[in-house]
C-alpha cells in the first residue's frame, strides 16, 4: 500500500493551548506512526510560544490576532481561510481534514472540489447551535448556518468527540449518521498523571486550567470567590490560559476578590499539571442554553489524571460526565452554587480526618482517566478509521 498524504487544517494548533490543538495533535500523530504522510497547515502561534518538533510537518502561515491574541472573529478567521484556500491548491493530499470554524470548512470544501479529492469534517462542536444564542446579526447566523451544513454534508466522513456532539451536529445539519465516527477526548496521560511534582504556594488554591470564553462563563468561580474568603480568607484561585473574555474576568477579579484570584498566562502543559496535581480542585464550567450542553471540556480529563476532583459549574453532558464517574462535583452555573462547594471541598481537603479518603479518592479517579480518557489512544483510533477510508 502506497503513503497517503494527509494534510489537516486548522487555525489552531500546539503550541497553543487549547483542546483542537491537543486533540489534533494526537491524531496528526496517530496517522504518522501509522506510515502516512502528513501536514499540518496552521498558524504561526503567538511569540511567546515554544515550538517544539513534531514527527510531521507543520507549515505555519500568519494571521491576525484579536487583543487577547486569540484566532477569534470573522476578520481572523478570514485572515487564514484565504491564504489557506490557495495554501491547499498547492498542496498535494490524498485527503484533507478541517477543523471548525465553518469558514475554514468553505475554504476547504471549494479547493477540494477544485482539485477532485476527498475531506473530512472535525467536528468538536455545533458552531451555529452557540450562534443561535449570541448577540450577532442573523444574516450572520444565517450564513455561518449554511457553510457548517456544507461543510458537514459535503465531507467524506465526519468525526467528532461523543456521540452527543455527533447526534447535535446530525439534527442541525442533516448529516447522515453512517458518515460519522466519534473518537471520544481525552488528555495527555503522559503529562497529566497522579505522581510529578506538585505546586505548593503556601495557601490552598483551585486551579482554572484553559481557554476564557463568553460561553465558558468562568467568571462564576470569580463571583463565587467574596463568599469562600470569607469562610476561608487564605484561599486562592488561579487562571491558567488566556481566551475572548479574560479581560472581562480579570476585571470583576479586581473587584470581587483583590489578590486572591490570580492569572498566570500562558504556560508549558508540565506546569499547568503540576498546579493541577496541588489544588483542592480543578474548575470547569459551561454556560447552560447557548448551544454548548453537549461540551465536554478537556480541563475535566486533565484533573482527573491529575487524580484531582472537578468542580463543573453547568449542566449537560459534561455534568452527567463528573457524577457518573465520581470525578467530584457538578453544580447549577450559579455563583452562590459554586462558592457553597468550594467551600466544602476546602473543608474535606483540610480535614486530617479525611486523608486516608481523600488518597483513595484521587487514586480511583486517575485510574478512570487512564482508562477512559488518553488522548493518544483516542488519536489512534480516529486515524485508524480515517485510513481504512483508503482502499489497498
Amino acid at each position: 500500500m502506497r503513503t497517503r498524504r494527509i494534510v489537516i487544517v486548522s487555525r489552531i494548533f500546539v503550541p497553543e493551548p487549547a483542546a483542537a490543538s491537543f486533540r489534533l495533535r494526537a491524531l496528526a500523530r496517530g496517522l504518522a506512526e501509522r506510515g502516512a504522510e502528513v501536514t499540518v497547515l496552521t498558524t504561526r502561534p503567538p511569540a511567546s510560544a515554544t515550538i517544539e518538533p513534531e514527527p510531521y510537518a507543520v507549515r505555519r502561515w500568519p494571521v491576525l490576532r484579536d487583543s487577547s491574541e486569540y484566532v477569534r472573529g470573522i476578520v481572523q478567521y478570514l485572515s487564514f481561510d484565504v491564504p489557506l484556500f490557495f495554501r491547499l491548491l498547492a498542496t498535494r493530499a490524498d485527503l484533507v481534514i478541517s477543523e471548525p470554524p465553518p469558514t475554514t470548512g468553505m475554504a476547504v470544501l471549494a479547493s477540494s472540489l477544485l482539485r477532485r479529492r476527498p475531506y473530512l469534517w472535525y467536528a468538536p462542536d455545533v458552531w451555529t447551535s452557540a450562534a443561535g444564542k449570541m448577540e450577532i446579526s442573523a444574516l450572520l447566523k444565517r450564513g455561518m448556518r449554511l457553510m457548517e451544513t456544507l461543510a458537514a454534508r459535503r465531507a467524506a466522513g465526519v468525526l467528532t468527540v461523543s456521540e452527543p456532539m455527533g447526534r447535535e451536529l446530525q439534527s442541525v445539519t442533516g448529516v447522515e449518521w453512517e458518515k460519522v465516527f466519534v473518537a471520544e477526548n481525552g488528555i495527555d496521560t503522559d503529562v497529566f498523571r497522579p505522581e510529578g511534582p506538585t505546586a505548593d504556594p503556601g495557601a490552598p488554591y483551585f486551579v482554572y486550567a484553559g481557554s476564557m470564553s463568553e460561553w465558558q462563563g468562568a467568571d462564576v468561580f470569580v463571583r463565587a470567590m467574596p463568599r469562600v474568603l470569607a469562610a476561608h480568607p487564605d484561599a486562592r484561585l488561579h487562571f491558567f490560559g488566556r481566551g475572548s473574555d479574560t479581560r472581562r474576568v480579570e476585571e470583576l477579579a479586581r473587584r470581587l476578590a483583590p489578590g486572591s484570584v490570580v492569572f498566570e498566562g500562558l504556560r508549558p502543559a508540565a506546569d499547568t499539571a503540576e498546579w493541577t496535581r496541588g489544588a483542592v480542585a480543578a474548575l470547569a464550567s459551561i454556560v447552560p442554553g447557548i448551544g454548548y450542553d453537549f461540551s465536554r471540556p478537556t480541563k475535566i480529563y486533565a484533573a482527573a489524571a491529575c487524580g484531582t476532583p472537578v468542580l463543573f459549574a453547568g449542566v449537560g453532558t459534561a455534568a452527567e460526565l463528573v457524577r457518573d464517574n465520581g470525578l467530584g462535583e457538578a453544580v447549577d452555573h450559579d455563583a452562590g452554587a459554586v462558592a457553597e462547594t468550594m467551600i466544602a471541598l476546602l473543608d474535606r481537603r483540610l480535614d486530617p480526618a479525611l486523608a486516608e479518603q481523600n488518597a483513595a479518592l484521587r487514586r480511583r479517579r486517575a485510574a478512570w482517566a487512564a482508562e477512559n480518557a488518553s488522548l493518544a489512544a483516542s488519536g489512534r483510533l480516529a486515524a485508524d478509521w480515517v485510513l481504512r477510508g483508503f482502499p489497498d
